[in-house]
């Protein structure tokens, strides 16, 4: 009896998830390792930023999804170390052997080795940061209630950098929050004196966009309320004061960092297998050197002729990305394997609502046209139905009521935080 291939997928994002999805119940062993026990639908994490959404409404349990598999199992841990060697996966627990690697581990915030920044600014690629962002921004107003302190010190200000997507429509969606809800939550706080501000190094926001886009964008904010600072760099920050390269300071409580990402690297391969902290890999995602070892999403670096830089770190790379892999690993010959290469299918953004832009390969849109597209799209890459409701049902009940009632502040326990 032929022995099934045992392949090993780390990590359970975009790539590893579309990846396990694709050789789910075909003569392979699959085993998916994660450090946390649920896939996150990233592009809404800003919504649990600002109260709109719930975590559960975008996170996904793996031993749910592969509840009926035949084939995949999950192990809720975190790799240490890659033995390409002996072919093991070693995690704080167990060691796992592989016929086939696949490292899909995705991306974490850079910090660019500014300790301050990693230790007091937040972070936000993770279900974890997305809720401490919300704890922190309401813990401000709270304190400011009991401490009875000045709210026209700046102390309390929203400043995020980093106008790529997350940046921008979390400075929308923070506007919004400071228009529609908070004045109802906190009436007798003065909410003229809080600026929501988007601190970026280029002169328009979204500069991986269109012209129209930036433009538009730029114009968006600015109806919102948003303070928008261009062409500046974040150089320090203690906590109180944010501290800019041209000299200037914001004095802020609640720091959000989205400008820029850097690679989950595990440790096991030799720096020369790296460009920008990205496995190094060929047209088939295997990484240069190895021959059972591949890289897919975030975490890969394959050049191609549309893309000599490098492949965007966007969803669509690492889903497309898995699923040629994917297709490949089930095809008997090698030599019948398939290149990849990115069709870039397009890129927009949401600003507010009825606000938002969208660059298709072969049309251009803003407005309300484009805001409905981006909130359809959305909602049809959610994975299950019950969440598609749930997350369709909390949009509604916000757009006519302008409010949200899932501003909860929740504090681990402390005693509870690891298991006896």
């Amino acid at each position: 009896m032929e022995t099934r291939e045992k392949i090993i997928i780390i990590g359970g994002g975009f790539a590893g998830l579309q990846l396990a999805k694709t050789l789910n119940n075909k003569n392979k062993k699959v085993l998916v390792v994660d450090r946390v026990n649920h896939h996150m639908f990233q592009p809404l994490f800003y919504q649990v930023a600002c109260g709109r959404i719930e975590p559960s409404n975008i996170s996904f349990p793996f031993r749910k999804i592969f509840q009926r598999s035949r084939n995949t199992q999950f192990r809720l841990t975190e790799v240490k170390e890659i033995d390409t060697a002996n072919n093991k996966v070693i995690t704080e627990e167990a060691e796992f052997s592989y016929d086939k690697l696949i490292i899909a581990t995705g991306c974490k915030t850079n910090f660019f080795g500014n300790k301050d920044l990693e230790s007091k600014a937040f972070g936000m690629k993770n279900t974890q940061e997305a809720i401490s962002i919300r704890n922190h921004v309401l813990m401000t107003f709270e304190k400011l209630i009991l401490e009875k302190s000045r709210s026209d010190d700046g102390n309390w200000n929203i400043v995020i950098v980093g106008s790529g997507p997350t940046g921008v429509e979390l400075a929308g969606a923070f506007a919004e929050m400071k228009k529609e809800i908070l004045p109802r939550d906190y009436p007798y706080m003065n909410f003229a004196h809080l600026e929501i501000i988007l601190v970026s190094s280029t002169e328009k926001p979204l500069a991986v966009m269109s012209a129209e886009a930036q433009n538009k964008s730029e114009e968006y904010l600015k109806d919102l309320g948003v303070t928008f600072l261009s062409q500046e760099y974040v150089t320090d920050y203690d906590g109180d004061k944010v501290y800019m390269k041209s000299g200037k300071t914001i004095p802020s409580n609640n720091v959000i960092w989205a400008a820029g990402v850097t690679g989950n690297v595990v440790d096991g391969f030799p720096q020369e297998k790296l460009i920008k902290n990205r496995y190094i890999t060929d047209r088939y995602n295997k990484i240069k050197g190895y021959d059972n070892i591949f890289a897919i999403g975030d975490i890969a670096y394959m050049e191609t002729p549309k893309y000599p830089q490098g492949h965007p770190q966007v969803a669509n790379v690492a889903i497309t990305q898995a699923k040629n892999l994917g297709k490949n690993l089930l095809r008997k010959n090698t030599a019948d394997w398939k290149e990849y290469e990115y069709e870039d299918k397009g890129s927009l953004a949401t600003i507010g609502k009825h606000r938002a832009v969208v660059d298709l390969p072969f049309v251009k849109f803003q407005g309300f046209l484009a805001w409905f597209f981006w909130m359809f799209l959305h909602l049809m890459l959610i994975l299950s139905v019950r969440n598609k409701l749930a997350v369709f049902f909390n949009w509604m009940w916000s757009y006519f009521n302008k409010d949200s009632s899932l501003r909860l502040i929740i504090s681990p326990n402390k005693k509870n935080e690891t298991l006896q």
